[in-house]
């Protein structure tokens, strides 16, 4: 197994494009690793179908797949390869303005399986599972599970907490973990894609919660911002700086140390944090 020679010739025919961010996955283990991932009964969204790699196996595998792809000449292909599969539909359209609900799903919860350009994580991040402090997000509120394929360092971004090294932990962590649990569940080397990219990837699985992981507060946003904007500055110059009021008495209460650092705050204090400041802001 491993790197697909059927798979290289296939994306070595088709240029790929920089400006979308295409780096093609070719590695057979990866690919079947992604598509396990869908069981019989699953109905799935594919952000970025590609050449429709892990497509192919995907509607052997689930009731249903959406693929959203916007790159012409790549929908060429997804058309002509997968037009005998009932259980497949195209949709010519980019992610971030394309609401779950418009799309022809049954089920009440989807799953999501995305090879995304890298640039784009955080907005998309944003686009399906809402802002930190948004309780209700029609997006979010539709599916069950994503398994996201991004960077490595971003995936371990994503999954880092307050004891994390490297200051890993910041906002991305935040939103990613505020309404979801999360792991890294397979690490894939950068020769697994064609052309190859810079740098090694992750897969990440999103499971989805009904409830926030903490409550939600009403200046939580702000204080989750003004913490990690800044992360050179304690938290009481951070807060100040961002033009909280009360800041000293608003740690006190919260038992947090003004000299502390953001990025060894966990999500529970933090919470704790905005909480107090909004009895003087």
């Amino acid at each position: 197994m491993g790197q697909d020679l059927n798979y290289i010739l296939r994306a070595k025919k088709f240029r790929a494009k920089k400006s979308l961010g295409q780096n093609f996955l070719t590695d057979e283990d990866v690919i079947d690793f992604i598509s396990n991932q869908a069981k019989e009964d699953d109905e799935i969204l594919e952000i970025g179908a590609g050449l429709g790699f892990v497509t192919e196996r995907l509607v052997n595998k689930a009731k249903k797949v959406i693929a959203l792809e916007i790159d012409k000449d790549a929908i060429k292909i997804l058309k002509n390869n997968l037009s005998n599969y009932n259980n497949f539909t195209l949709v010519e359209k980019d992610i971030l303005k394309t609401d779950i609900d418009e799309l022809n799903f049954e089920k009440d919860k989807i799953k999501i399986i995305a090879n995304i350009p890298y640039y784009i994580t955080s907005p998309i991040l944003v686009h399906l599972l809402g802002e930190i402090d948004e309780i209700y997000h029609k997006n979010r509120n539709r599916i069950e599970e994503i398994i996201l394929m991004v960077q490595y360092e971003v995936a371990k971004r994503i999954c880092a907490d307050e004891n994390s090294q490297n200051k890993e932990y910041g906002q991305l962590s935040i939103l990613s973990q505020m309404y979801c649990d999360v792991e890294i569940i397979k690490k894939v080397s950068k020769t697994s894609f064609m052309p190859s990219p810079k740098v090694d990837s992750a897969i990440v699985r999103f499971k989805i919660n009904e409830k926030p992981k903490v409550e939600i507060t009403r200046l939580l946003k702000r204080t989750v911002k003004a913490i990690f904007c800044a992360r050179r500055k304690n938290i009481k110059n951070s807060l100040l700086n961002a033009g909280f009021l009360g800041v000293e008495e608003a740690l006190l209460k919260a038992g947090t140390d003004k000299n502390e650092r953001g990025e060894k705050l966990s999500i529970e204090k933090i919470k704790d944090i905005s909480q107090a400041l909004s009895e003087f802001n």
